[in-house]
């Protein structure tokens, strides 16, 4: 199989690069010289920290499943662990992608889409694509998982590594949001069921929006960047000194087992969300 090279998009100034040897993922958004991701060239080692850069797909679950495992009706799957003692973020991300529709020009930018087969470890056969529309002021991302024979559950959603501060000298990143409440985490880094009132970071949690999800990480007054998305839960990871993450995902962690999405033959799981920025400097 030949190597992809990073596809890139633009419109305006912005400019987006997609990596399909990556897991699809997003390897840099640079609003004119303003990078706003935590890129492959900020960590030591990408290749063996493949969670730890850029934006990418959760699929076909998100966040950890508890201990691999996952039931579909009576069968019982094991899924590699790969945030111990879990499974974590899914499968697509370590996959190669394939260009499903090549970049083009529209009359609010450039698109281009992107695809992936379902394989082993994932225990059932079905397809993960990202159709990506980049215009000056806002970048759009439709994820869905499909079944190509056997029906299965499933989760989507995205895993972005947000910069804290854009520049060196410049205003560290604040989130602002309003969640309807928050899964109570446990011991074990898995909701335990409880929903309780939002508390204060810092997070690694998981928060519920009934009506969609809406938030926006601000950096003073330079720049706004609004996060939604039709997904009903985001989770929220600010423990980290140079980035933070702002998931949204259809699911809470461990989804596929406590609020799994079965998807058929006929009835793929979609979801989409919109980054949109403001400058003021």
């Amino acid at each position: 199989m030949l190597d992809l090279a990073p596809v890139l998009l633009s419109a305006g100034d912005a400019a987006l690069t997609v990596l399909p040897d990556a897991g699809c993922r997003l390897g840099s958004l640079r609003l004119g010289d303003v990078e706003l991701l935590r890129t492959a060239q900020d960590i030591a080692d990408p290749a063996g920290d493949v969670f730890g850069y850029g934006s990418f797909p959760m699929a076909p679950w998100a966040g950890r499943t508890d201990r691999g495992r996952f039931n579909n009706g009576p069968v019982r799957h094991q899924l590699p662990l790969d945030l111990v003692p879990h499974a974590a973020h899914g499968t697509a991300l370590r996959g190669r992608w394939r260009v499903a529709a090549a970049p083009a020009v529209t009359d609010a930018g450039m698109t281009a889409a992107f695809v992936h087969e379902l394989a082993e470890p994932w225990p059932y056969p079905g397809r993960v694509s990202q159709l990506f529309e980049l215009s000056p002021d806002r970048l759009q991302i439709t994820l869905s998982v499909e079944a190509t024979r056997d029906s299965f559950p499933a989760q989507a959603g995205w895993h972005p590594w947000f910069r804290k501060w854009l520049r060196e000298d410049g205003p560290q990143a604040a989130l602002d949001f309003a969640p309807a409440w928050q899964e109570e985490r446990g011991p074990d880094h898995l909701p335990t069921g409880r929903r309780i009132d939002p508390a204060p970071g810092p997070w690694d949690d998981c928060f519920g929006f009934p009506d969609g999800m809406e938030a926006t990480l601000r950096w003073g007054d330079e720049l706004a960047l609004r996060i939604s998305s039709d997904c009903a839960f985001a989770v929220v990871f600010d423990e980290q000194a140079d980035a933070l993450c702002v998931e949204p995902q259809s699911g809470p962690p461990n989804g596929l087992n406590t609020a799994p999405h079965l998807v058929t033959p006929i009835e793929p799981l979609e979801v989409t969300t919109t980054w949109s920025w403001t400058r003021t400097s």
